[in-house]
């Protein structure tokens, strides 16, 4: 194992993070103030409360996913297509680095940035309701496991993706619809019989429900069903970067 390889992109992609640094944590920020003035303020005072949770905590699971997951996608697919697009991956495939190597650094860069976007949200949510987590490190379990899942995730649509419209597709069209339709900011229970079948379709759900089980006790789905998810969801992505590099699917040609 090259540490010193790993090491030299996973820098790289920090450094470039920490240049933005005031951006990359004040948009979270109010961002997550807004959906709280908006959710919380306007919406939660007709809502008394959600699963014995009052209606602003019960978001704030969700707000969490829903910016770790979108992050970790925008991260992983920017930080490899960036380089992809202006040559230098070339280089890094002719250097003595593996294709381990190169994942470990770029995505382990890119799950790091969202996991300090997921905790400053956390800090900024006790600002707005009072949180009580109750297993805090199934907690902070799920929220790595989500980082680097999605963040490999990213690092594939990086690869895929051949302009940066289409490196924007996915996370606008496809992970952004599927986290608010995942129970972010309601439970699936209060659906009607058929939609909450059909909802369960959404894997996100799973994600979701056992992130906010690790807060408040309670779940949508059976805790064991979100940890089977997201093993199976992260076991899926690094067969698929490992075909990639196997055939040299777009980095080769």
């Amino acid at each position: 194992m090259n540490l010193q390889a790993i090491k030299a992109i996973y820098v790289h992609e920090m450094v470039r993070f920490f240049r933005t640094l005031m951006q990359s944590f004040l948009s979270p920020v109010l961002s997550t103030s807004l959906y709280f003035v908006v959710f919380g303020a306007a919406i939660g005072s007709r809502i008394d409360q959600i699963e014995g949770v009052s209606y602003g905590a019960f978001i704030v699971p969700g707000l969490i996913m829903l910016s770790v997951m979108t992050q970790s996608v925008s991260n992983a697919s920017f930080g490899i297509y960036f380089p992809k697009f202006i040559g230098t991956v070339y280089e890094l495939l002719s250097a003595p680095v593996s294709f381990l190597e190169i994942v470990i650094g770029y995505v382990g860069a890119a799950a790091t940035k969202s996991f300090f976007i997921g905790v400053i949200i956390l800090v900024t949510a006790h600002f707005f309701v009072d949180l009580d987590i109750q297993h805090p490190g199934a907690m902070l379990a799920f929220l790595v496991l989500t980082c680097l899942s999605f963040s490999l995730f990213g690092f594939i649509i990086g690869i895929w993706a051949g302009n940066f419209e289409q490196l924007q597709i996915i996370p606008l069209l496809i992970i952004t619809p599927l986290v608010f339709l995942g129970g972010s900011f309601y439970s699936i229970t209060m659906l009607p019989g058929i939609w909450q079948t059909i909802t369960l379709f959404n894997p996100v759900v799973y994600l979701i429900s056992g992130f906010r089980w690790s807060f408040f006790g309670t779940a949508d789905v059976p805790i064991i069903a979100s940890l089977l998810a997201i093993s199976a969801f992260t076991a899926i992505c690094l067969a698929i970067i490992w075909w990639i590099f196997r055939t040299g699917y777009k980095i080769r040609s």
